[in-house]
């Protein structure tokens, strides 16, 4: 499982990346779009890159040019899938949660009422 700074460019990656089989990016840009949440070096972009390759989300080249190294992305079945098993998995949490305050709310009517009837 993504670490946080993995989900965050991940979920990036699965956002750009999405209508197309390969995407050229930088570690610049992927560096510009998550530092809302984190700041991220070029070697910390590095590794979550290839942690992530690693871990079966994306496939990626390195590609260098005048301007400095690019990104060669293809997302894995896994990564085109990330964004929709996050969410199932997010929803499922909800429902769990909720479920059980319902269940513990019915407990406490339930022994609200038991105290009720043998008090007297």
């Amino acid at each position: 499982m993504p670490d946080r700074n993995e989900k965050l460019v991940l979920k990036f990656l699965c956002n750009t990346c999405s209508s197309k089989k390969t995407y050229l990016i930088s570690p610049h840009e992927i560096a510009k779009n998550v530092c809302k949440k984190t700041v991220l070096s070029a070697n910390e972009i590095d590794e979550i890159m290839t942690n992530l390759s690693m871990q079966n989300y994306i496939d990626f080249v390195v590609s260098d040019s005048k301007d400095g190294y690019f990104y060669c992305v293809k997302l894995k079945q896994k990564g085109q899938t990330y964004l929709d098993d996050s969410r199932r998995q997010r929803k499922a949490l909800m429902l769990l949660v909720l479920r059980s305050m319902f269940l513990a709310s019915v407990s406490f009517v339930f022994g609200l009422i038991l105290k009720a009837i043998f008090k007297s």
